[in-house]
């Protein structure tokens, strides 16, 4: 057999093509190690902090500093120009759009307004400006606890280090007004020194301990849909756990399914509010974004939050997660389309249709709700008893959660159409026993003509219908946020400009 050496004796042009080879592999491998030492260099200088602060620094603009390239596709959270077929990032009176929500929620504070959630940016200005919250001026209260702030900064993780959950808990909204003014940023998700994913909020603990689960043992992917879970959840306030505290509690002790947390709340007679119109205890479903994501083919597959509302991006060589935190849809490359290889267009117009049929069958449920809550209150104005309404009440009660259960988790219609279908066929049957119930009813007591549907094809008609004195609430909103806004302000500054922050 002949050697390698005595061929390219033979045959030059193979010796030629043989050192060419090994010159080019070389360069390959020298480029290698080179873009490896580079991208070592790299990660040294950014994770290497600048600036040293605690984990209770509230101010994302600190952090910042460390992470120029997070905070700056953070601050783009303020961006209210995205708008979609079905949401997206602007303001929308969504009242105005849906004015049959005013009578689904008559007697609770979401009938005088409810808008389309913007970003993270806005989330102290939308809660402080809300109608919700009330107008505490002159020595009035909130008629919200201060439980609700509980999502809405970085402040209140500093807070609650410094006073104990219950003692944050405790008291009405307006209380911590001068203190809670940095909007959900880095000290909600990241630990200081590491910058590793983090739980701040200890409600989202004491879920996981009750189920028996240690929180700590989820995997890095699990935490990136977990610190989404800190808040984009279905939540209540129980008075009972601490005396003289709304205390935030998450009802997955039976299972995070719509079934499981209905009958958390039934076993415990809890209701949010009493129906205006039918009197009937109802729940109020809050966003449970994260319980009907986990049922859907995304979760199953692996895929957590953050895939999606915060892809992956490169800028100057360096791989980085943007916090640009918003809709998939304004960012299709880098979220859908890693995995899709649809066009852009298609995707879009896939998730639309997915949004449109399970929005088609949820507004007949608010149609039937309707009915029944304007069906119900005549009966009562005709002498109905207790005994004759409980089991129609009932009905209005785990229809209407399951319908909130659907409509309350921004996106569920497409995070989970199957369930979400499900759930809301099921709404429309229980909503349908209770009109059959409530007619049997009224014939008892004589009415037998139909119960006229209301006119409530604007939101100002509808809010008119359930008595609601607009003037008097939007009058004395406005009063508020000229007169105690810019005193909070000033007092956060002052504290703000005089506060030690905890070093590293």
């Amino acid at each position: 057999m002949k050697s390698i050496v005595s061929i390219v004796k033979e045959k030059p042009v193979i010796g030629w093509l043989l050192f060419l080879a090994t010159v080019v592999v070389v360069f390959v491998l020298g480029l290698f190690a080179s873009t490896i030492v580079e991208r070592r260099a790299e990660s040294a200088f950014v994770y290497t902090p600048q600036v040293e602060h605690g984990q209770f620094e509230p101010r994302s603009e600190v952090w910042g500093q460390n992470f120029p390239r997070e905070y700056q596709s953070w601050l783009k959270t303020e961006d209210t120009t995205f708008r979609s077929e079905y949401m997206g990032s602007a303001w929308i009176d969504m009242l105005e759009v849906d004015p049959r929500l005013v009578v689904l929620w008559a007697g609770y504070g979401f009938s005088k307004e409810y808008n389309q959630a913007r970003g993270h940016m806005h989330a102290i200005e939308d809660v402080r400006n809300i109608l919700r919250t009330g107008a505490p001026i002159d020595g009035q209260v909130s008629p919200m606890p201060n439980t609700c702030w509980s999502c809405k900064s970085p402040d209140v993780p500093r807070l609650m280090n410094e006073i104990g959950p219950a003692d944050f808990y405790r008291g009405t909204w307006e209380e911590k007004g001068d203190e809670i003014i940095n909007p959900i940023g880095c000290a909600d998700c990241h630990d200081a020194k590491t910058m590793n994913l983090h739980i701040s909020r200890p409600a989202l603990v004491e879920a996981f301990e009750r189920m028996g689960k240690d929180i700590t043992r989820a995997s890095h992917q699990e935490m990136r849909s977990l610190v989404c879970a800190q808040c984009h959840v279905e939540y209540y306030f129980n008075k009972n756990i601490v005396d003289g505290v709304q205390y935030l509690v998450y009802p997955w002790d039976n299972g995070m399914s719509v079934e499981a947390m209905e009958q958390y709340y039934d076993n415990m007679e809890f209701a949010d509010w009493t129906h205006q119109l039918s009197k009937a205890p109802m729940l109020k479903a809050q966003h449970p974004g994260y319980e009907i994501f986990l049922t859907g083919v995304h979760a199953s597959r692996g895929v957590s939050c953050a895939d999606c509302h915060m892809p992956y991006m490169s800028e100057g060589g360096q791989k980085f997660t943007d916090h640009h935190i918003q809709s998939p849809l304004n960012n299709v490359a880098n979220s859908c389309q890693v995995c899709h290889r649809d066009e852009t267009e298609q995707l879009v117009k896939d998730v639309n249709e997915r949004h449109r049929k399970v929005i088609e069958n949820r507004d007949e449920l608010e149609k039937q709700l309707v009915s029944a809550h304007v069906e119900a209150k005549t009966a009562w104005d005709n002498g109905a008893t207790d005994a004759m309404m409980e089991e129609a009440l009932t009905d209005i009660r785990h229809a209407q959660w399951r319908w909130d259960y659907a409509a309350a988790s921004h996106g569920a219609s497409f995070h989970s159409p199957v369930e979400v279908s499900r759930v809301i066929a099921s709404g429309i049957t229980m909503t349908q026993e209770a009109r059959i119930k409530l007619a049997r009813v009224l014939a008892t007591l004589g009415h037998n003509q139909p119960v006229p549907y209301p006119d409530i094809s604007t939101k100002a008609k509808a809010q008119a219908f359930i008595g609601l004195d607009m003037d008097k609430l939007n009058s004395d909103k406005r009063n508020f946020i000229e007169q105690v806004l810019p005193e909070w302000d000033r007092e956060a500054e002052e504290r703000e400009q005089g506060y030690i922050y905890e070093k590293l």
